[in-house]
């Protein structure tokens, strides 16, 4: 059994002002004997495009990495920066999940697949993801001394044939930072991360932004971690903080034991 934790925040456009938050949260998980944490999306710069541009970095490169890095190691816990900018190596940016072991390293990155351009009945009414941030191609899932991760972001969660995809390959926790609009969190949030954890029998770590935002938007907070079964064993209102859950992998085991969902699936038999 390990505590993980996931981390709540109010991010704005100033680094160094959303570094100090995150610091202390950490510090306080750390506390609390958490060996694993999540962070929100944009959880370092929430702004326009063009703060993401100016404080983008090279995939493993640049101060705010290398921070990241530090807090990792000195904490000793693995870190999972819900996502970052990252500049591609032919000027685009991606909006990208980094993962941090607990000396440091970093061990894997995932690049958000799916765009949000929505439009949505709040103040900011258009948002256009694709006009920042060019979208990944790749699943990703990362081995730790705890289980295994399967990666995703925000929008990815209407996507369940992602989750089904990371849960064929191995994964035991899905983890979702996430930045929802507080009009479509309060419609759909928790009832898509209780459906996606029921689905694959995976627990899932769900940290989210919250508040007003620089810029006019709003987001919904309710911060959780669900487990296998699809219940919240630990969550967040509307504000900054962090909540932490005891998961034990022995649960996914029993329930995928009595509910052997994966082996009757029969989809890709009906789409021949």
């Amino acid at each position: 059994m390990t505590k993980f934790g996931v981390v709540q925040m109010n991010s704005g456009m100033d680094p160094e002002a959303n570094l100090e938050v995150l610091e202390g949260q950490l510090k306080h998980l750390k506390t609390q004997g958490v060996s694993l944490v999540l962070t929100p999306e944009n959880c370092l710069v929430f702004g326009t495009k063009e703060d993401y541009d100016k404080h983008a970095e090279v995939l493993g490169h640049g101060p705010l990495q290398k921070k990241l890095s530090q807090l990792a190691f000195e904490l000793g816990i693995w870190l999972v920066m819900g996502s970052f900018p990252i500049r591609n190596n032919d000027g685009t940016l991606s909006t990208t999940c980094l993962v941090y072991d607990a000396t440091g390293n970093l061990r894997a990155s995932y690049e958000k697949l799916h765009m949000f351009d929505v439009d949505i009945a709040d103040n900011h009414r258009s948002y256009r993801e694709s006009d920042t941030f060019k979208s990944g191609d790749n699943l990703v899932l990362v081995d730790t001394p705890f289980g295994t991760l399967g990666l995703s972001i925000c929008y990815d969660i209407r996507f369940p044939q992602l989750y089904s995809a990371l849960r064929q390959r191995g994964a035991d926790i899905i983890v979702v930072p996430a930045a929802f609009t507080k009009v479509t969190g309060a419609a759909h949030w928790e009832v898509l991360l209780r459906a996606r954890a029921i689905e694959t029998q995976c627990w899932v770590l769900a940290a989210a932004q919250c508040g007003s935002h620089q810029g006019g938007r709003e987001t919904y907070g309710h911060s959780m971690i669900v487990d296998p079964w699809g219940q919240v064993v630990s969550g967040l209102n509307d504000q900054i903080g962090a909540a932490w859950a005891d998961i034990d992998l022995a649960s996914n085991s029993a329930i995928r034991s009595k509910m052997p969902v994966m082996q009757h699936a029969r989809l890709q038999c009906a789409m021949k």
